[in-house]
């Protein structure tokens, strides 16, 4: 109970500093009202008497410091008032879409014997947490509970046992959240959060440092509320599922890889395209299992894939996959115009892998400059790499790919001129060896658009597009094209 107290002390600290300036704002205007009932009464420079003007003086200067003071108190209170707390993009899933979710949730706060959150929502992300509700202006009594955000890799990825012991301590949290004093010294800090903005000068920039130097004294007791918060929900939670949590833990380890290369490495190329894949988490899973079958990452993998999966606890897995899918298309990548297409699997190597490839191509080709009659061709390339241009062309590409980019936060990381060589380069060498008949463009669930030749994964084009490129040594590309039919005069074709 020790974390609790501290858990509490700390709200109380956070609640005495909103005091203090509380106080401090009305300090100036109670002077003022001692002074003129002081006037009014005879009792501090009567009329009449040696020292009226300099009391009169005393009065008019703290008149208008609590007059200058009250107004700031206002405009800080206003923004308080006006200000919206971020609340995290996520897709709500309703009991009637999930009762058994909402069921499971609910008897593991009634076993930790804390509040049932008040939904449960799933974000496109490898976390979990609760969001506090935001309040609506007028509205009073009791506050209802936070929501629940999961995780929605969790859900297609680890078993339902599983997916309760992960969740435990969260929904543990939901007692402190009912906690009045935790309750009130959150809401203030988020308020300071929610009003700072960029920096203003005059009125609004003295807002902006007034909410700074609150935000600073809360700050120490703020993280401490949270770290003792966050103990006491992890000690509530142990009497629940505790050895499974150990288990559940490496779970999210793998889920946490194995997202993120499907984000970089597989969905990453349809979004730069337009393109959104409509079922991201059931291809997390085809992802780890294959990363799990090719580095043994997963003890005992077949046994535990004999466990019911947590996402059949949705009615719909596939809709609400869909609506995830997309809304981390969103968070994570812009596409101006039109929109988003959604995309099928089934359809990657197609619409992804060929038509991306060939959208390089053809910015190669670009950055090549000059007018082919008969298409452009891997023997202009190679003579071009061949000749000491090839800086001059990384150059270029560098420059055309800078100003066609898009905003996608936080991917992809900045590539050099020549790292975009390479890349451009052997996806004309892909189009090539497709047009040739004897490739064809594929899926590799860990590594995205690969190239398949008799349905084997062919590693070698990059490589030697890279020696091409950094030797210019480019007599194994050669060889490699012959060998799959490749003619390097036949012209390359740039669309799907």
């Amino acid at each position: 109970m020790a974390e609790v107290d501290v858990a509490r002390a700390r709200a109380q600290a956070v609640l005495r500093v909103r005091g203090r300036a509380v106080a401090a704002a009305v300090l100036p205007a109670a002077l003022a009202v001692i002074l003129l009932a002081g006037r009014l009464t005879g009792r501090i420079g009567a009329p009449g008497s040696a020292d009226t003007t300099a009391w009169d003086a005393v009065r008019w200067a703290v008149g208008a410091v609590a007059a200058l003071t009250l107004l700031l108190a206002a405009l800080v209170a206003r923004s308080h008032r006006r200000a919206e707390p971020p609340v995290t993009p996520a897709v709500p899933v309703s009991r009637a879409e999930a009762p058994e979710l909402h069921r499971l949730i609910g008897e593991l706060a009634d076993r930790l014997e804390v509040p049932a959150p008040s939904a449960i929502a799933l974000t496109p992300d490898c976390d979990s947490w609760l969001e506090e509700v935001a309040e609506r202006p007028g509205t009073h009594g009791p506050r209802p509970a936070p929501v629940l955000v999961v995780g929605s890799p969790f859900l297609w990825w680890m078993r339902a046992g599983e997916l309760r012991a992960l969740l435990a301590p969260v929904v543990a949290g939901t007692a402190a959240a009912a906690d009045p004093d935790i309750a009130a010294a959150r809401r203030f800090v988020r308020s300071l959060d929610a009003a700072l903005g960029n920096p203003h000068r005059g009125p609004a920039g003295l807002v902006d440092r007034v909410n700074r130097a609150l935000l600073r004294a809360c700050g120490e007791h703020s993280a401490e509320l949270e770290r003792a918060v966050a103990v006491w929900a992890s000690d509530q939670a142990k009497a629940v599922d505790y050895g499974l949590r150990i288990a559940a833990q490496e779970q999210v380890g793998l889920a946490y890889a194995g997202w993120d290369r499907l984000l970089t490495r597989v969905a990453l190329p349809a979004w730069r395209l337009g393109r959104h894949p409509a079922h991201l988490n059931a291809g997390v899973v085809a992802a780890l299992t294959e990363l799990s079958r090719r580095d043994r990452l997963a003890d005992g993998y077949e046994t535990r894939l004999g466990d019911r999966p947590a996402c059949d606890l949705l009615e719909e897995p596939g809709r609400v996959d869909a609506a995830v899918s997309l809304l981390a298309a969103e968070l994570l990548h812009e596409v101006p115009g039109a929109g988003w297409q959604e995309l099928d699997w089934a359809d990657y190597p197609t619409d992804v892998v060929d038509r991306g490839w060939r959208v390089q191509a053809a910015a190669l080709q670009s950055a090549l400059g000059g007018d082919d009659r008969d298409g452009p061709t891997l023997a202009r390339v190679l003579a071009r790499l061949a000749g000491g241009e090839s800086e001059s062309l990384a150059a270029a590409l560098a420059g055309q790919v800078a100003r066609a980019a898009r905003v996608a936060p936080p991917l992809p990381p900045v590539r050099s001129g020549r790292e975009l060589l390479v890349e451009h380069v052997t996806a004309m060498v892909c189009c090539a060896a497709v047009d040739a008949g004897s490739a064809a463009p594929g899926l590799d669930w860990l590594d995205g658009p690969v190239l398949l030749i008799a349905g084997v994964r062919q590693t070698e084009p990059a490589a030697l597009v890279a020696r091409a490129v950094e030797q210019g040594e480019d007599k194994p590309l050669r060889a490699w094209l012959r060998s799959v039919g490749v003619r390097l005069e036949r012209p390359v074709r740039l669309s799907g």
